[in-house]
């Protein structure tokens, strides 16, 4: 192998581990989240939703295009969500239903 060749794989292995870390990383983030913290649907802003909506229309934080819709949500901190306005996912569910 030339210095290069063994250069560009260490080089694409280091890559690969550091990729694998910030996975790991993002994901020990939302598991954290879900110990002190529950979903709740129809509070999340335009923007500002924590994931994947109801429908499945998007699968990403960010992609929610109006305030307060039902089918989008956001994490809120355990025993809150009715407070703030919110549902649970079952009740986002069944309000979608009778539209």
């Amino acid at each position: 192998m030339t210095h290069t060749t063994t250069r560009h794989l260490v080089m694409s292995a280091l890559t690969a581990a550091l990729a694998m870390g910030a996975v790991t990383h993002v994901s020990a983030a939302d598991d954290m989240k879900g110990k002190d913290k529950e979903k709740c649907y129809g509070v999340a802003k335009a923007g500002q939703n924590d994931c994947s909506n109801l429908s499945g229309s998007h699968s990403c934080a960010g992609q929610s295009t109006m305030d307060a819709s039902p089918d989008e949500w956001k994490y809120v901190a355990k025993g809150s969500c009715k407070a703030a306005g919110g549902m649970s996912a079952e009740e986002a569910k069944q309000k979608g239903m009778k539209k």
